[in-house]
C-alpha cells in the first residue's frame, strides 16, 4: 500500500478540487435494487463531514461517476457538492472540461477512482488516490491507496490528509466546534 510520503504530501498541498467516483470510493461499492427497481446506497457519515470540512475550508468537491442515481444528487445536495456528473462513460473527458471551465491545471486536481474507467483520470490527476480493494492497474497508477475502504471513511482520510497537508485541519475543527 502507499502512504502519505513526503511526495504525497507535496502534491495534496496544491490541490484545489477533489474529485471523486461514487461506487467504491464514496460508497462500498454494493449496490442494492429492491422488488420495485429502486437503487439505495450507503454513505458514511464521516466521509460526508470530511466533504463538508473540504467545502468549508476552500478545498471545492465534485463527484464523477458512471452510474445515475438519484440519491447521489441528494447526497450532493446534503454536503453542498456542486459539481455531480452522471451517467458518465467517459470520465476523462468530463474531468479535462472540469480543469478547463475552472482554469485549473492538472496538479491542483485530485482525484479518487476505484475501477478501470477511472484509470484514464488517475494518469493525469496532480494526486491520484485508489482504495485498497481497487487492486491494479488502479493502485499501480495512484500516488496514494488509503487505508479505510471506499464507503467505509476513505473520503474522510483524503479529507484529512488534504487539509493538514494545507495547514487548514485545526481552522476547519475549529469552525465545526462553534
Amino acid at each position: 500500500m502507499k502512504r502519505a510520503t513526503a511526495a504525497v504530501r507535496a502534491k495534496a498541498k496544491r490541490v484545489r478540487l477533489l474529485l471523486l467516483d461514487v461506487d467504491g470510493v464514496l460508497t462500498d461499492g454494493g449496490i442494492v435494487i429492491d422488488d420495485r427497481g429502486v437503487e439505495t446506497k450507503r454513505f458514511d457519515v464521516r466521509d460526508g463531514q470530511g466533504i463538508a470540512l473540504l467545502i468549508s475550508s476552500g478545498i471545492d468537491v465534485g463527484f464523477i461517476t458512471a452510474r445515475k442515481s438519484k440519491i447521489v444528487l441528494q447526497r450532493a445536495r446534503e454536503l453542498g457538492v456542486t459539481q455531480v456528473y452522471q451517467g458518465v462513460r467517459d470520465k476523462l473527458t468530463v474531468y479535462q472540461e472540469i480543469k478547463r471551465k475552472r482554469h485549473l491545471q492538472d496538479e491542483h486536481i485530485a482525484y479518487a477512482g476505484d475501477d478501470l474507467g477511472d484509470v484514464p483520470i488517475l494518469r493525469c490527476a496532480g494526486l491520484a488516490i485508489t482504495v485498497p480493494v481497487a487492486g491494479a492497474p488502479m493502485s499501480d497508477v495512484a500516488h496514494y491507496v488509503t487505508v479505510a475502504g471506499g464507503g467505509h471513511g476513505a473520503v474522510r482520510e483524503i479529507a484529512e490528509l488534504l487539509l493538514n497537508t494545507q495547514n487548514l485541519w485545526h481552522t476547519a475543527i475549529k469552525k465545526c466546534l462553534r
